[in-house]
């Protein structure tokens, strides 16, 4: 998946690249549409190989990424994040649910733009 596609699609949804978990949230997008086994392991896989690339702790990525979910929620693109979620958002979701959500969108969307 080209990064740019992920980028236009995270800033739109209201998150910018002055935050750190931007950074980790591409990153860590990019290797969910690569394998899948990321998504499947959220604290076990994806969150130590955001860590590593970036020399940075655990603890931190995951807290970035909340972070940014957080601002998605509460200053961003609420209704594009409701609309590509495909089903009402009550409650703001979990790093993961967030992570799960963009992963189906942006594979949906490839899919359907690879056949026409």
């Amino acid at each position: 998946m080209e990064i740019r596609t992920i980028e236009r699609l995270i800033r739109s949804l209201g998150i910018g690249a002055t935050y750190r978990g931007y950074r980790y949230l591409c990153y860590g997008i990019n290797l969910c549409l690569s394998d899948e086994e990321y998504l499947l392991s959220i604290s076990k896989l994806l969150y130590p190989t955001i860590a590593k690339e970036y020399n940075t702790t655990l603890s931190s990525v995951e807290r970035d990424i909340r972070t940014v979910v957080q601002v998605c929620w509460d200053k961003g693109n609420k209704s594009l994040l409701q609309d590509i979620a495909l089903h009402p958002l009550q409650n703001k979701p979990t790093a993961s649910e967030f992570l799960d959500i963009v992963v189906a969108y942006i594979q949906h969307t490839s899919d359907i733009n690879s056949t026409i």
